[in-house]
């Protein structure tokens, strides 16, 4: 049955199937991670990497319900199409039915827990729908992919000599070839006069190692998936030999050899060059030549801008100031686009700055006072020596005259377009309005890319979001949990990364963690960091601005340069000024504290850096918030299990005897092992001590259960033993006592099995023993000649009843004779149905003969190990004492 009660559209896709892959998700809170990847690698596999975050948000989602909420396997199918994906989740748990005379707004709140997974579905996928059968229940989603028109050719119109874009007198276009690895197969000439390698220096290393790679959280693809692609076609730079990043304009295209072997080609030119390779616009053009009549010349604004790509906001902002430019016959142009309340314009794209430093800077859209220091109305500054800051944009570059417009949508401020001139009094009156007329008509295009942008941002940032707390939650261990939170930020949010933690109220921060993108910056950065005050642990949420490394950086950077040039004082130890320019770049750019609080205490602050002169966006600081807090709650995690772990363990291991004593003449050896994880002690015990001279006692015992309520009584046992038995009394009166101090517990009592002994060695080489055996399993006496036999007799255990009648037995261990006491962890170990047991502990017993103590207890632990394939799951001892006899000269 399916059901289409809430609007849903259950129609079956009526596409041919190309592709399936399928996997079941057993039902632990695991699963839900690697579903996650399991769609994740399909999709791009398949080459979907546009719906690939969708799915995965819907994967999570539905697979939650099945393993997390309803507790049963999921049954994930994905299936190919020729426009689109469908994923199908199912689970066993078909009584479990959405609510069918509900709205979607009322099937569950985005704050729950559960009962998100349908609405978003509802708000993300093309088709969905929820398909029942007795023994299933099944949420299918379709995602179409965008459209994309191939296989279209255009051609621009003729252009007067003086329209056509600029370029070098020599184009060079370097051809580069990446195998299906990614390592570099060829390397024309141009390649090397770009970026000054041979081809043999690059010939088989990754295009990694070279690419800069542009890359901002769920709005971009990375090197990786761009050389996956059949077609790619955008700007990125490369390392050259002389460590500057050459930005070029890249076209990719994915080819097979003869062998089928898949490789790409990519075509790189300069970044200003991009003319050469850039792609005819989408779509087709239809000219009118009576628009290229004299008299009427095409606006190259508008020939140029044309119809891009609706998801590719940054090329159309760089073809925008372009254009803009070249309109104007301008020097520079750059585009800001408006923060959501409108009180700030960030720069998004600039030609002839260095857009590199300004890009995602930031400038209040009421710079000052009158229509010119506002960016919502046009102005035009002939002159900005006579001004200076008018511009806070153009500050130091030398350009004197400019021109700005707004963008605007709907009357709401959207951003801000601006050519500049070096020359003053280029621009008049005129010039704004022909700007402002083409900012006009982009200002819509402008701002659907935008929000296309940021609902991209926002639904990559969601997965991101998903994916880092899985990861932080699969973990307790602090020194694991600030590594990923840097792993996590770098490079995904910023250049690089530092980690302060505050142990406590009265504590200063410490720096506790550094990574770099680059991990040859990370020893100077953090030396650098360790020099200089760590930033104040202010509570106050979201990110502020922490000037002190980069202006650190900078100054170290200047006394070296200025040691090296001999204009300084000589230091006694130099890092070299390599790695000095080195951090100073490093760390050069905006730099930003976010606190970590948990539980209403700051508990460490997360900082985040960009290389010189580079800002945040603002969407990265919001995301970078959301992650500092779930992080702060895990790094607590991680300090509270910690500390709760040192303390379990320190009083645990205050209930083990100290070193054993040497006894004259006998050898002495114990195992032990306790059940749990994270368990140093449990219900069994062990303990030898001198009681006098020339006797000792010894004791092994199993307290009733596991875990820490058996460790107490196991304390209680252990010292009351030493205390009585050195105050001179004999074994049974020992016991009897400490029977009515377990007694005295109440309802904390638990029933203890105990051997007690006293143990003398002799002059002739033998040892006297005086045993209790308080229903414990028995000693066992193994002789010289191979047999095993009891060495004393059952007798009532401890913690139960309050009158005992205990006696003692006596043995006389001979030269060679061993005793074996152990505990029943031992004798009922299991593997199914078969338990080793009291006869089976004799056979293993039987082969020791002329073993040492410490051998015998080696050779019955492994026979225990060795018994079944399953961890123990109770406690065990062993103690093993041997009469050696006396030594011969």
């Amino acid at each position: 049955m399916t059901t289409g009660d809430l609007g849903v559209d259950t129609r079956t896709r009526s596409s041919v199937i190309t592709a399936r892959a399928a996997a079941t998700f057993d039902p632990v809170g695991r699963s839900v991670a690697t579903a996650r990847s399991f769609v994740r690698d399909t999709l791009q596999g398949w080459g979907f990497t546009d719906i690939v975050d969708d799915a995965v948000v819907l994967t999570s989602e539905l697979v939650t319900n099945a393993v997390v909420h309803a507790g049963t396997a999921a049954e994930v199918l994905c299936l190919r199409t020729g426009d689109g994906a469908r994923i199908e989740v199912a689970d066993r748990y078909p009584e479990r039915e959405i609510p069918l005379q509900q709205s979607l707004a009322t099937m569950g709140s985005p704050d729950r827990e559960g009962g998100r997974g349908l609405q978003l579905c509802a708000a993300l996928a093309s088709r969905w729908g929820v398909d029942y059968t007795p023994t299933h229940k099944q949420v299918w989603f379709q995602l179409d992919l965008p459209e994309r028109p191939v296989g279209i050719r255009t051609a621009g119109p003729s252009l007067p000599t003086d329209l056509l874009p600029l370029a070098d007198g020599r184009v060079r276009v370097a051809v580069i070839q990446i195998d299906r690895t990614g390592a570099v197969t060829a390397w024309n000439e141009d390649a090397e006069e770009l970026f000054g390698y041979a081809a043999d220096q690059v010939t088989g290393k990754p295009l990694t190692d070279f690419a800069a790679w542009p890359h901002t959280p769920g709005t971009s693809t990375g090197i990786a998936e761009a050389l996956q692609l059949s077609r790619w076609e955008g700007s990125y730079g490369i390392r050259g030999a002389d460590g500057r990043v050459t930005p070029v304009y890249a076209s990719h295209l994915r080819v097979r050899d003869a062998d089928g072997d898949p490789s790409t080609v990519c075509l790189l030119v300069r970044d200003h060059e991009r003319a050469v390779l850039q792609t005819p616009l989408r779509g087709p053009v239809h000219p009118d030549p009576a628009n290229l009549t004299e008299g009427h010349a095409a606006d190259p604004f508008e020939v140029f801008i044309g119809s891009p790509a609706p998801d590719d906001l940054d090329g159309l902002l760089q073809r925008t100031v372009e254009r803009a430019r070249d309109m104007l016959d301008g020097d520079a142009a750059f585009l800001l686009l408006a923060t959501d309340d409108e009180t700030e314009l960030e720069v998004r794209a600039s030609t002839g700055l260095p857009s590199a430093r300004q890009r995602f800077a930031r400038v209040p859209v009421e710079a000052g006072p009158g229509r010119y220091g506002s960016a919502r109305m046009p102005s035009v500054h002939e002159d900005l020596s006579e001004v200076p800051g008018a511009v806070p944009l153009l500050n130091g570059t030398g350009l004197r005259s400019v021109v700005t417009v707004p963008l605007k949508v709907e009357g709401r401020l959207t951003g801000s377009l601006g050519v500049a001139a070096e020359a003053p009094d280029r621009y008049s009156n005129e010039e704004a309005l022909r700007l402002q007329f083409a900012a006009d008509r982009i200002a819509l295009a402008v701002e659907s890319a935008r929000l296309g942008e940021l609902e991209r941002h926002r639904r990559g940032s969601l997965s991101f979001l998903v994916e880092a707390s899985d990861l932080l939650a699969g973990t307790l261990d602090r020194d694991q949990t600030l590594a990923l939170m840097a792993q996590m930020t770098v490079p995904t949010l910023a250049t690089w990364c530092a980690v302060y933690t505050i142990a406590d109220q009265s504590s200063e921060p410490y720096l506790s963690y550094v990574l770099h993108e680059d991990e040859e910056r990370i020893d100077g950065l953090k030396a650098l960091l360790a020099r200089i005050a760590p930033p104040d642990p202010v509570p106050t949420p979201g990110a502020r601005v922490w000037n002190t490394p980069s202006e650190a950086a900078h100054e170290a950077a200047l006394r070296t340069s200025m040691r090296s040039l001999g204009l300084g004082e000589p230091a006694s130890v130099s890092s070299g000024i390599g790695t000095t320019l080195a951090t100073s770049s490093a760390v050069g750019g905006e730099t930003v504290v976010l606190p970590l609080v948990a539980r209403n205490r700051v508990i460490g602050m997360l900082t985040l850096g960009k290389p010189s002169d580079e800002h945040f966006r603002q969407e990265d600081l919001e995301l970078a918030e959301d992650l500092s807090r779930r992080a702060a709650l895990a790094l607590d995690n991680a300090r509270l299990y910690s500390e709760r772990t040192a303390i379990s363990q320190s009083l645990q291991r205050s209930l083990l005897p100290p070193e054993l004593p040497d006894v004259p003449g006998v050898e002495v050896e114990v195992i032990y092992r306790a059940a749990g994880e994270g368990n140093e002690v449990g219900g069994d015990f062990y303990d030898l001590f001198p009681i006098r001279d020339g006797a000792y006692g010894f004791a092994i015992g199993d307290v009733c259960g596991t875990g820490p309520e058996a460790a107490a009584v196991t304390g209680l046992a252990r010292h009351a033993l030493r205390l009585l038995a050195r105050e001179g009394f004999g074994g049974p009166a020992v016991l009897e006592r400490l029977n009515a101090a377990i007694l005295d517990e109440g309802a904390r009592s638990r029933f203890l099995t105990l051997l007690y002994g006293e143990l003398w060695p002799q002059e002739d080489g033998s040892a006297v023993l005086k045993v209790v055996c308080a229903g414990h399993p028995l000693p066992l006496r193994l002789r010289q000649d191979g047999t095993v036999e009891p060495a004393a007799e059952p007798q009532p255990l401890l913690g139960v009843m309050d009158d005992l009648e205990l006696y003692e037995q006596t043995v006389v261990l001979d030269p060679g004779d061993v005793l074996l006491c152990v505990t029943d962890g031992v004798t009922e170990r299991r593997e199914g149905p078969r338990m080793l047991g009291d006869d089976g502990l004799t056979d293993v017993l039987t082969t020791c003969t002329g073993l040492t103590a410490g051998a015998v207890a080696a050779r019955i632990m492994r026979a225990v190990e060795r018994f079944a394939s399953d961890a123990p799951s109770d406690d065990m001892a062993i103690l093993a004492m041997r009469v050696p006899g006396l030594q011969k000269d």
